[in-house]
């Protein structure tokens, strides 16, 4: 028996679901079928993937009660969220309402004996590496335009979230994907180094750690295999003089508590106007207190338990070193906190980037807010930071907040918004955070290449 992958609940700690990871030969077998399976898929007319591809969407949906208290044993997020659907089928549908635009050939020009034009062309076999916080949604970010744009694709999903894939897998081979153009694979880190090393894949869409976006770069050093990569992220909030409060207080705090604070895009620091700094903390405080730490299958649980112990040991460590260093915590210790994944969620203030609460990502239900003088200082403060995903400002000025956002080393500016992927827009990241970019039109032109056409009749 070989080495098996091993979910283990942060309910309890037991092992919820275990599979066998493939072999380097086993691994490299499914890449040859994706490979040889491609061009016919390829071949198929854009509108057959589309509707195969929104049928296999709907029938993951169909799955949905099943999913929601599986989600709760493998991560622990509260059922009375509901999953992920939404957000997935969102995705999903506007990948394939843009399609056609966004696949179509550029038409450069043509004259009596001269036509020439630019066509979008799938990569070929395409690796998409997904995480366990969001395991529905961010593997849809890639998996949906991989398929519509005509290449095969091979999941490889968190083993915290090790049911996603195959789910995912069985509702899209249930409508008529082919099992060798979308298959989940169970792999370990090693087998899939030794796979783009060799050159078995053309592209790779991972999101993960930064330690893991540079083990994916050295495995792909001199093979020329793209790479999309979402790393890790301290996105800033600011709250400016004029901002409603009341909106920014609790649209921050919810991006900074939700689903245990295990977000992309979660907010984890905070730099409030002086002239607001007060009444800011005290509404957040008041917000964090209602919460109710607990059993995720518990549907009065706001917050459930943290992914995994590891994690939670993180945030504490972050938070103790802060506290010792002067920092003033907030929240008091619920009863469900038992510590280890039951962690109780945490406001710091009297915070300085001197602390790596400030500075380090936290992945948890952790904030530490600080008080600014003005846009320079929340500018300096904002960028101070090896990541870059997103920045949410608050003000009712938008041109304000235009220039503030111009100054920003962010992938993404928000005003008066946070925490939330527009599939319209580039999901991209600067600095630690990554490079490449998935969702809207450029995500179709990351998971494809150019190829040109100049094509001239002899007379």
């Amino acid at each position: 028996m070989g080495h098996k992958l091993q979910c283990i609940s942060p309910i309890d700690g037991s092992v919820f679901a275990e599979r066998d990871v493939l072999s380097h030969d086993a691994a490299r077998q499914a890449a040859e079928r994706a490979r040889a399976a491609q061009p016919e898929w390829a071949a198929r007319p854009l509108q057959e993937r589309i509707d195969l591809v929104m049928a296999g969407i709907a029938a993951v949906g169909e799955m949905n009660d099943e999913v929601v208290p599986e989600l709760a044993h493998m991560m622990g997020r509260p059922v009375r969220y509901g999953g992920e659907f939404g957000g997935f089928e969102e995705r999903g549908s506007h990948m394939a309402a843009i399609a056609q635009s966004a696949l179509a050939t550029i038409e450069v020009g043509e004259d009596a004996t001269t036509t020439r034009y630019i066509k979008r062309v799938p990569h070929g076999v395409v690796l998409v590496i997904a995480p366990w916080n969001y395991p529905y949604m961010t593997a849809i970010n890639s998996v949906a335009p991989a398929l519509i744009a005509g290449n095969s694709v091979l999941l490889k999903h968190a083993t915290q979230t090790l049911l996603v894939g195959e789910r995912m897998a069985r509702a899209f081979h249930a409508v008529g994907v082919p099992e060798d153009v979308f298959q989940n694979v169970f792999l370990d880190h090693d087998t899939t180094s030794g796979l783009i090393a060799e050159r078995a894949l053309n592209f790779v869409n991972f999101t993960g750690s930064v330690g893991g976006g540079r083990a994916m770069e050295t495995a792909a050093a001199g093979t020329f295999t793209g790479l999309g990569l979402e790393l890790g992220g301290k996105d800033p909030g600011y709250v400016m003089e004029d901002a409603d409060l009341d909106a920014a207080v609790a649209t921050l705090i919810d991006a900074a508590m939700f689903n245990s604070g295990q977000c992309c895009c979660g907010i984890e620091r905070i730099y409030v106007h002086d002239s607001l700094y007060e009444a800011f903390v005290h509404k957040a405080v008041a917000i964090v207190e209602g919460y109710t730490l607990g059993h995720p299958l518990d549907a009065t649980t706001d917050i459930g338990p943290m992914a995994n112990i590891r994690v939670a040991d993180e945030v504490r460590a972050q938070i103790d070193e802060a506290v010792a260093a002067g920092a003033t915590r907030h929240i008091a210790q619920q009863s469900a906190d038992d510590g280890g994944a039951y962690l109780t969620p945490q406001i710091l203030t009297d915070v300085t980037h001197d602390m790596r609460v400030m500075r380090d990502e936290n992945f948890g239900p952790l904030v530490g807010i600080m008080k600014v003088s003005g846009d320079d200082e929340a500018i300096r403060l904002m960028n101070d930071s090896p990541f870059g995903l997103t920045a949410s400002l608050w003000s009712a000025d938008m041109a304000r907040a235009q220039r503030v956002g111009d100054q920003l080393e962010t992938g993404t500016v928000f005003l008066n918004r946070a925490d939330y992927l527009d599939p319209g827009l580039c999901w991209t990241g600067c600095k630690n955070t990554g490079r490449g970019g998935s969702l809207s039109v450029i995500g179709y032109h990351n998971l494809t290449r150019p190829k040109s056409y100049y094509l001239k009749q002899l007379i």
